[in-house]
Order: C-alpha cells, then structure tokens, then sequence
C-alpha cells in the first residue's frame, strides 16, 4: 500500500508543482540561454533504483567539464567552475527543481535517498549499497536535509574528496539505511514539512527534533 500511495503523492505533487513553477522555469530559462554557456539542462548520471544509472535533470549552474576539474564532483563554496548565476541557483536551490521532471517520469521520487553520483556511490559498503538501492532516490529525504550545507563542511578541509569519503559518506548512509528501515508515508509527510521549513529557517534543529531516533550526529557536524 506505502508504494501505491508513495507514487500516487509523487504524480499529483509534480504535477502541481511544474504548473506552479513555470514562473520560475520561464525567467531561469531566458537567464540561462544568455549567460554562462548558453545552455539550460543538465543531464547528469545518479545511481537510483536497483543500484541503476539514471540521468537527473538540473539547471546548468557550472562550465562544461567540470567533473575533469578541481574537485570533480564534489563542489565546495565559492567554487570557481560555477557561473555567477549559477551560484544564485545553487544558493537557492532552483537548480533542483527540474527534478519534479524526473519525479513525473518515475525515476525519482518526492522523499528518498539522495541520489549520488557514481564515484560517490561507491563510497559506501556494498551492503549499503544495496539497501539504499530498494527504494527509488528522492529530491528530498532526511540524507538531503541533515547535508543541506553539505558544501560548508566540504569547504573547511584541504582535502575535500577524502574528507566526503571518510566523514560524509558514512554518516550520509547511515541516514539512508535509517530511512530505508523506518519508510512509511507518515514519515514521507514529515520530511516534506521539515525540508520546507529548514528552507525558511536553514539553521533550524527540526530535522533531530522530529526524528529523535536518527543515528547520533557526529561531533565534527557541531
């Protein structure tokens, strides 16, 4: 029933949501097409269900080739491969909206385990892997609202990419095989308030306070 009624939330939200969003949509459009590179799409390649490659849809917010350079996928503050606007989408987090497009499609969900990019994937064991693999990744979920300022911890270290793979990644599973064990439509709902909440108030303790059994936060996030 919990995937019947998981899917039926995720077509009626997106739905909603893209007619709601074509004032966004329009001016990021014209923005994008006379900035930057010119270009409005980015379709980059997630692990999602079943451990599958799936393409998710972005506003284009850094040059071309940018996984070649600097820290490839994992983007710090300040990053020099994003374009000007490109940072206000980021900052914003406009640049995840045409994922409600891949929630339509199926590929995604409204909640679930944030999708990653294969070198990122891979940074967690096999047997998480495979767990977080049994639900379809979502544009939000409590891996998502936890690492909402994912690029401040990432931007304090010399070494981004070993510090995401020795600190992030862990605790990041964690929270995904958490939600992967407690999934229910109520806690869908809870999430959904919550990431609409730290939206207006980033700083805020929700997410722990809402759900108090997470796996304890580690000292270094303090």
């Amino acid at each position: 029933m919990y995937k019947y009624l998981k899917r039926i939330l995720d077509i009626m939200v997106a739905t909603i949501a893209l007619i709601i969003l074509l004032p966004v949509f329009i001016p990021c459009i014209i923005l994008l097409l006379c900035t930057g590179e010119h270009e409005v799409f980015y379709l980059q390649q997630r692990i999602g269900y079943r451990c599958k490659p799936f393409s998710i849809f972005k506003f284009v917010t850094m040059m071309k080739g940018s996984l070649t350079m600097g820290t490839g996928d994992i983007t710090i503050q300040n990053d020099p491969r994003v374009f000007p606007f490109g940072s206000i989408l980021r900052k914003t987090k406009i640049n995840e909206l045409p994922q409600f497009l891949n929630v339509f499609l199926g590929s995604m969900g409204l909640v679930g385990p944030r999708p990653l990019t294969v070198n990122t994937f891979n940074y967690y064991p096999e047997n998480v892997q495979k767990l977080i693999g049994k639900i379809k990744p979502g544009i939000t979920g409590v891996g998502s609202v936890i690492f909402r300022d994912e690029e401040k911890y990432i931007s304090t270290v010399d070494d981004p990419r070993t510090f995401y793979k020795e600190f992030i990644a862990p605790y990041k599973g964690a929270l995904e095989v958490w939600y992967v064990g407690h999934a229910s439509f109520l806690l869908d709902i809870k999430l959904i308030i919550i990431t609409a909440w730290v939206i207006i108030s980033p700083k805020s303790n929700l997410p722990h306070k809402w759900l108090k059994d997470l796996p304890p936060k580690p000292k270094w996030m303090d």
